[in-house]
Parts: structure tokens; C-alpha cells; sequence
């Protein structure tokens, strides 16, 4: 594409001496081990509120206490919506119950909230003022969760419905960028309603990656390298999702970039072993590197620049995520958008504004601070 073609002596990476791991956000895991919250079920209308407020020597309440008091009237009751029906439920639990502890710390009349559990609805009867979703994939991620709340008129965080289905919908996605000028990898869009595997023709020249369109975490995900390879992932995928997508495999590095209401927060570079990325080493593994604050020298307000583009091409607000790679010649490659990113130790965005000095916390409510309607 023209304006993308980058040689490869263009971006000499450099990256600083930070290399974010988990390890980073251990007081945030110790204050989840240690409250009474993970020993019940996070779902339901579970709350934890301090019993007193501490004074000191003068009957005053202490800065502490008072900036909690303070959070607990600017926000109302929130609910951290959770779990869900999902296929990374399991996923979603692990960042809410982050959320969950991290807001009780700073004050907030928080509680869990799992819509797989109990209805929707049910939100109003106990009295909820705003919604965090931090349900990832479908039926959380895709704007059904939001429109259902637009028709509570419960404020929730995060994009709307319009920009939720987008970017959801990695092939809708893909085409809305490219006509922007975003530069995509070379795709082919398969339905299951219309799948005949004696029939099928692939489009694209091995080696390729072939995923669910409309789901995350990389469930669902293979590289096909040989031709036999190629019906049995497809077959994998559509386990996952009636609609897949089979993409040109980049070779190359891959990177992310955190968005926050508009503002770029530093990029990482993601370095699996043996490049394999996947469920495991993005939420368990501790092998997987992340190289925070990367720089990409003089690509780098080129990549910011794209990265804004495509948050607001699909109408994204609050935080997002966008991952892209850049291949052996210096071509940059956008992937996807993550509207509701994890909040896990592992995850990215919480790395990424850690770099700048924004902890957990304040991460935490400045996502709370972005939650209204009509988005």
C-alpha cells in the first residue's frame, strides 16, 4: 500500500531497559488473595464496604479515607460486570475480580455482577448507578451487553454498541480500515451457513492463519502451513464461531498500542517463545517478554497516528487496544481492536500506562470515569 512500504534500516528498535512482567502488578494479586470476595462465587450482588471510617488525633477522617468517601459519592453503586456467557469466561473472572479489588481499595461501592447468573434487569433492583464491563468475547464485547444497558439507561464504560459490533467483527473491521488507509494483511471470509469443504478454494498462498472473525483471546486460532493442514483449522475455527477468517501469516514482530479516550499510551513489543502467542503464554505463561515503551524510531508517529485512525474509523471509545505487526521488510500490518482489553496481571494495558506512572488503581477508575450513554 502506497505510504506503508518501510525499509527495514527505517526502524532500528530500540527499546528501554523496562521489560514488564506480571510481577508488576503483585500488590494488586495480593489484595485479590487476601479478600473475603474470591471465596464465594464472583457473581451476584456481592459488596464489600468498610464498617467504619478511620479519624485521626484531630476527628478528622485521613486523606485516605476521605478521597474514598469522595469516590464512593462520585460513583454511585457500581457493578463489575463479569463472567457471562462467553467462551473467555474464565478470562473475564480474572480481570474482574482485579477490577473488583482494586475499586473496593479506592473507595467505591462496587460488587460483582455475572449477567449468566441472573438477569440483567436485575441491575436496577440493586440499585446500580454505572456499569464496568469487563466481559471479553461475545455476548459482552460485540454490543449486545451495551444496547441491553442503553435500554436500562445504566451508564456503562468502554464503547458504545455501534463500535462495539465492529470491532468485534474482525473482517468489518479490516474493511472500514482499509478504507481509511490502514494497512491490513490480505484476508478471506468464510460462513459456515455457505461451507462446503469438497468445494472450498482457498484464496491466499500458504502459509496462512485461520481464526474466528468474532472472537478473541485466540481461541479458535491455527496456522496452516501445508495443504492438508488447511481443513482441519478451519473446521477447529467454525468450533468457535459460525464466521472465520483466513488471513496471509506475517512473518515478523508483533506489537500493541494502548488508547485512552483518545490519548496513546507507550507501545509493547511482544516477544512469545517461538513467537507462539497464544492462550497459554498470553495469560499464563510467564516466558512471554513484553518490551514496554518500544520505540520504533522514525515509524513510530506513523504507527500512533494509524492507531488513532482506526480507534476512531470504528467509533471506539474509552480504552482500547490495537495490535500490529511490522514483517521482515519494514511493512506495518494492522490486526485488530480490542474494545474491552484484559485486566489481568499478564495483560497489556495495564502495562502500558504503568510505564507512564498510572497504576492499577488509577487505571481502574479512570476507565470508571468513562462510563455514560448514547455513545
Amino acid at each position: 500500500m502506497p505510504g506503508f512500504d518501510i525499509a527495514p534500516t527505517s526502524f532500528l528498535a530500540k527499546s528501554i531497559s523496562i521489560i514488564c512482567s506480571a510481577v508488576s502488578f503483585g500488590s494488586a494479586r495480593s489484595l485479590l488473595i487476601s479478600s473475603p470476595f474470591l471465596h464465594v462465587p464472583a457473581i451476584g450482588t456481592l459488596s464489600i464496604t468498610p464498617s467504619f471510617t478511620p479519624t485521626n488525633n484531630s476527628g478528622e477522617a485521613p486523606a485516605t479515607a476521605k478521597s474514598a468517601s469522595s469516590n464512593k459519592n462520585k460513583y454511585g453503586k457500581v457493578a463489575v460486570l463479569m463472567g457471562g456467557n462467553t467462551t473467555e469466561r474464565e478470562v473475564s473472572f480474572m480481570s474482574g475480580k482485579a477490577i473488583l479489588a482494586s475499586l473496593i481499595k479506592s473507595g467505591v461501592d462496587a460488587f460483582a455482577f455475572d449477567p449468566a447468573e441472573e438477569p440483567l434487569e436485575n441491575l436496577k433492583k440493586h440499585g446500580c448507578d454505572r456499569a464496568l464491563i469487563i466481559i471479553h468475547g461475545k455476548n459482552g464485547e460485540d454490543g449486545k451487553l451495551q444496547g441491553a444497558l442503553e435500554y436500562l439507561k445504566i451508564p456503562y464504560t468502554g464503547s458504545g454498541v455501534m463500535a462495539s459490533a465492529i470491532g468485534m467483527d474482525k473482517y468489518r473491521t479490516k474493511m472500514i480500515w482499509n478504507s481509511l488507509g490502514i494497512p491490513v494483511a490480505k484476508s478471506q471470509f468464510v460462513e459456515k451457513a455457505n461451507y462446503n469443504p469438497d468445494m472450498f478454494k482457498l484464496d491466499l498462498p500458504l502459509p496462512v492463519i485461520v481464526k474466528p472473525a468474532d472472537d478473541g483471546s485466540t481461541l479458535g486460532f491455527s496456522k496452516v502451513n501445508k495443504p492438508e493442514e488447511l481443513i482441519p483449522a478451519i473446521n477447529y475455527a467454525f468450533e468457535k464461531s459460525n464466521k472465520i477468517l483466513i488471513e496471509e501469516m506475517i512473518i515478523g514482530d508483533e506489537f500493541t498500542i494502548t488508547i485512552v479516550d483518545g490519548k496513546i499510551y507507550p507501545i509493547i513489543k511482544i516477544e512469545a517463545p517461538q513467537g507462539e502467542y497464544d492462550f497459554e503464554h498470553k495469560y499464563y505463561s510467564d516466558e512471554t517478554k513484553y518490551l514496554c515503551n518500544y520505540d520504533l524510531g522514525a515509524i513510530q508517529p506513523q504507527i500512533e497516528a494509524l492507531a488513532l485512525r482506526g480507534y476512531h474509523g470504528v467509533g471506539a471509545s474509552g480504552v482500547a487496544r490495537s495490535d500490529f505487526m511490522i514483517n521482515r521488510d519494514g511493512q506495518i500490518y494492522f490486526l485488530e481492536i480490542n474494545t474491552i482489553p484484559g485486566m489481568t496481571g499478564h495483560s497489556l494495558v495495564p502495562q502500558s500506562v504503568a510505564a507512564v506512572g498510572i497504576d492499577f488503581d488509577k487505571l481502574c477508575l479512570m476507565i470508571l470515569d468513562g462510563a455514560g450513554l448514547g455513545k
